[in-house]
């Protein structure tokens, strides 16, 4: 029996490259003036080939639509900047935070500052730690917090914004204010008791 193929090619989510030496100079207002989210990441300027050789200059641009779009719309689209051929995006988390090389150690670590949303876009989603990567973010708090004898949540909040506005701020501001409040006031607390004995 044969399977009838009904699949949708269609999706709400593409991603596309311009090249800033074949880009229209109004390339950012043609998109703008769609009107939908969309992400513009760092000018990749220093990503390597496996035999060394610096690749060309280029942005990664993420588009988030309302409805779906069909490759040929999306065709028209990156034909009025002279982007690539556009690409269904798997995963908008993981798009957003190559980007930056977020998860590629190995790779040229561009400022997570440098992304530019477009539209609306809110790239913050995109870029919060989540499971073992918060974690981990909060076992360096909790370092930092010991080591430096942090006795109020206010200077750890100080701290993050000042020097670690990227990654611990966000978890701070957004996730985990009651468990590190909680950290630093039981710290405290027994610190206290330990002097009183």
């Amino acid at each position: 029996m044969k399977a009838i193929e009904n699949k949708d090619e269609r999706t709400r989510n593409w991603t596309f490259v311009v090249y800033p030496e074949s880009a229209p100079k109004d390339w950012r207002s043609s998109l703008d003036g769609l009107h939908v989210p969309w992400v513009e990441s760092p000018l990749h300027d220093k990503d390597v080939n496996p035999d060394g050789e610096i690749k060309k200059a280029h942005w990664h641009i993420a588009m988030f639509f309302n409805s779906k779009k069909s490759y040929q719309q999306m065709c028209d689209i990156t034909q009025n900047v002279n982007g690539t051929v556009p690409k269904k995006i798997e995963n908008a988390k993981g798009m957003i935070r190559y980007f930056a090389h977020m998860d590629n150690p190995e790779k040229y670590q561009y400022p997570l500052s440098d992304i530019q949303a477009h539209g609306g876009a809110d790239i913050a989603k995109y870029l919060t730690a989540s499971g073992s990567d918060k974690l981990q973010l909060l076992s360096e708090m909790q370092e930092w917090i010991d080591k430096t004898g942090c006795t109020e949540f206010v200077d750890l909040a100080r701290y993050a914004q000042q020097n670690r506005f990227d990654d611990w701020f966000p978890i701070i501001a957004t996730q985990s204010t009651i468990y590190l409040n909680a950290y630093i006031r039981s710290k405290r607390h027994k610190e206290r008791d330990k002097r009183d004995i």
